[in-house]
């Protein structure tokens, strides 16, 4: 069994979850992944599942799993096989004698026991919770900012694009349309979009700014906190729909018509992610989307409407004056009696 440097060792958990978000992201029908939240997954000596996605639930792997499990939180609990790899956040992971694991077995945080006779075919990548810690805090924030900890830099991106899972998951489940014509707007009038949320971006910094100053009197503390979960929720939403266009828009790539909202956005989180991983460039995208996200959610009201500032026709006013009489109909006419 080989051991890897740290810095390597947390690129194979980045890969897992692509490897797993991806066929779930586009539903295609022979997938069979199970994905629960707080529950019980447990698969049985006969029993085949490609992909095991659990947060904060029970783990227990007795058949076999084609591809690989994920689970953040919780227990795992593996004597069958795995085709892939396994990865465990902050989770306490069993391995038990009979237990195959075809590539790598990562486990950030929480408990790992391994019983000897169990098989890993890649690497075992095991960070304990209090060492964690220490290179969270060795240093301070020079050793925060030193090659050493760029390891924990990329932890901390994973769990930020887990969380953004989450909230895809819910509001794609929740609001499916108003994603959808959200999106559109992106691709319909992308500068509007852009310049609306620009200047929505200053004023709300200028809110900001003038709630802050009020607060010394306590009338700025509602206020800053109601700004708080406005900002919480436009960037929320906005985000999704522009995970939502990037991922229909690779759907379409591939030749793939349609796609749900869940589906198209999942995979759109694929493709933001590997591109806010690369430094610098990752940023710049990150603010850009950021922009687009909160003047698309602006302009549509949360995708309710196609432009909030469009304006609406007014209604003809009837023409002034006596109105004209009405022609009166032709009078009946009478058959002739038949000679």
């Amino acid at each position: 069994m080989r051991t890897r440097t740290p810095f390597a060792s947390v690129l194979p958990a980045a890969l897992v979850w692509f490897a797993l978000a991806a066929p779930l992201s586009l539903g295609a029908a022979q997938s069979d992944t199970r994905f629960a939240f707080n529950e019980e997954i447990f698969v049985g000596p006969s029993a085949v599942q490609d992909n095991v996605i659990s947060f904060g639930g029970t783990v227990t792997v007795e058949g076999k799993i084609r591809k690989a499990i994920f689970a953040v939180g919780g227990t795992v609990t593996i004597s069958g096989e795995v085709g892939e790899s396994v990865v465990v956040i902050g989770g306490r992971v069993r391995i038990l004698p009979t237990a195959v694991i075809a590539d790598d077995l990562v486990v950030l945080g929480g408990t790992l026991v391994k019983e000897t006779g169990c098989s890993v075919g890649g690497d075992t990548v095991y960070f304990k919770t209090k060492e964690l810690s220490d290179k969270f805090f060795k240093g301070g924030l020079l050793g925060f900012l030193s090659a050493s900890l760029l390891p924990i830099i990329l932890i901390v991106k994973f769990v930020i694009l887990i969380i953004w899972a989450l909230v895809v998951f819910v509001i794609a489940m929740l609001f499916p349309r108003q994603v959808k014509l959200a999106s559109d707007q992106v691709r319909t009038s992308f500068g509007s979009v852009f310049a609306t949320g620009l200047l929505a971006l200053v004023a709300f910094t200028v809110f900001i700014i003038l709630a802050a100053v009020l607060s010394i009197v306590l009338i700025g503390i509602p206020i800053l906190v109601a700004l708080a979960f406005a900002a919480m929720m436009i960037k929320a939403f906005g985000r999704v729909a522009i995970l939502f266009f990037f991922g229909e828009s690779l759907a379409r790539a591939f030749n793939r018509r349609s796609v749900s909202a869940l589906g198209g956005a999942t995979l759109g989180l694929l493709v933001v992610a590997f591109l806010t991983f690369v430094p610098i460039i990752g940023w710049l995208f990150t603010g850009v989307i950021n922009i687009v996200g909160w003047g698309v959610t602006i302009r549509t009201k949360f995708g309710t409407t196609e432009n909030w500032f469009r304006r609406t026709p007014r209604p003809v006013a009837p023409p002034s004056g006596p109105m004209p009489p009405a022609p009166m109909p032709p009078a009946p006419t009478t058959p002739a009696p038949p000679k």
